[in-house]
């Protein structure tokens, strides 16, 4: 695995703990000589898990909107910085680029991101590893939307098995680094299955 896309706020309002997780993940990522995937934003997490990226030495891929070059200060320090025209368009570079994916917390942008490859991953169009960094149970009440989806057999309890849920970013970037592929069993994954 080489490229890692993460997934995170833009926001510059947060608990400065969050910012601490982005900056530990940005550098356990350079650490190992990966390559970030981000939406190429110099403020807010994506900001922190860019520079801390380059300070370890990483090489950074930003994808952003033209629409949001300016809102989210597209990060100078960027390897390669793709400008395109739409999200839909950002989304698909970020998850072709990335060999797994990881969200740190974040907003209604980060919920589409991660739903989106979540589900790729549970109908078979990749096999990419998926991390969630739960810091201070932020990402909790999606969860408990998933086992809600379970409950009401909506959603699978194999889907569990999609992911690398843990509070710490360099766990869930080892859970990810360490995670085997493996082909997706309709009956185990998708509602309409027989299981």
């Amino acid at each position: 695995m080489k490229r890692i896309t993460v997934y995170c706020s833009s926001s510059t309002s947060l608990d400065p703990q969050f910012f601490d997780a982005a900056r530990k993940l940005g550098n356990a990522m350079g650490a190992r000589g990966l390559e970030l995937v981000y939406g190429g934003g110099g403020i807010g997490l994506m900001g922190e898990v860019a520079r801390a990226m380059k300070k370890a030495g990483g090489r950074i891929h930003g994808i952003i909107t033209k629409r949001l070059l300016e809102l989210e200060q597209g990060f100078d320090g960027c390897d390669e910085l793709v400008v395109v025209e739409s999200m839909s368009e950002r989304k698909r570079l970020m998850s072709h680029h990335g060999d797994g994916f990881i969200a740190l917390p974040g907003g209604l942008g980060t919920f589409e991101e991660f739903f989106e490859v979540l589900v790729q991953r549970q109908v078979g169009e990749h096999c990419k590893p998926i991390g969630l960094v739960n810091l201070c149970g932020y990402y909790n009440p999606l969860i408990n939307l998933i086992d809600h989806g379970i409950e009401h057999r909506f959603i699978k309890p194999a889907v569990h098995h999609l992911l690398q849920v843990d509070e710490n970013p360099e766990v869930v970037l080892e859970g990810v680094l360490s995670a085997e592929p493996f082909d997706i069993d309709p009956d185990r994954f998708l509602p309409m299955g027989k299981g």
